[in-house]
């Protein structure tokens, strides 16, 4: 075989090993695990908008919560189990761009079973007194980034006046309110 047969062959045999170690990778195989549900064709659906109902309150000071923490949940009213996406859309009225993960990471489902909830923190700014505060009149509350999410007013929130926020984060959805909290516990300052 000639120079330029052996560099041929050796390309075609570089990118079949390639091939078979993203494959092998992409299944879960190379790290010595089943594939993922999803890989096998079993995911679940995603929720529709239409399937969930978002709740937003605020955390009452005076029983031991923030003044600048709401808890927000979404439930699956449909009669099958559907996901949301694992990171709230969480925005604060004209801002731009969304509250930020915590902890940090990138989007996921969150499965839910009928008539079952997800539940998430949301710290709406760290230091009350930081003076590049915004101020909005409303947040949005979705399951899912393609959702068109449930509007809260201050009023809504029984917050007075309008919503402080400045780099505001949300947890992921957890299976209680007091996971949530656990989350924020040390991030949160009065």
């Amino acid at each position: 075989m000639n120079r330029e047969g052996t560099a041929m062959l050796t390309r075609r045999t570089a990118t079949a090993a390639l091939a078979a170690v993203l494959l092998l990778t992409a299944s879960g195989a190379a790290a010595g695990r089943p594939a993922a549900p999803e890989a096998r064709g079993k995911a679940t659906p995603q929720c529709r908008a239409n399937q969930v109902r978002v709740a937003a309150v605020t955390v009452d000071p005076e029983a031991g919560g923030y003044p600048n923490v709401l808890h927000i949940s979404v439930t699956n009213e449909s009669k099958k189990k559907c996901a949301v996406d694992r990171i709230p859309t969480v925005t604060f009225g004209e801002l731009d761009g969304p509250a930020l993960p915590e902890p940090f990471g990138q989007s996921g489902p969150y499965v839910l079973a009928p008539g079952k909830s997800g539940h998430a923190a949301v710290r709406t700014i760290e230091d009350l007194d930081d003076p590049e505060t915004r101020l909005v009149d409303d947040i949005t509350v979705a399951g899912a980034p393609a959702h068109p999410g449930a509007l809260f007013t201050a009023d809504d929130l029984d917050i007075d006046g309008r919503i402080r926020v400045w780099e505001p984060v949300t947890t992921w959805w957890q299976p209680t309110f007091a996971a949530a909290e656990d989350i924020l516990e040390n991030r949160v300052e009065v």
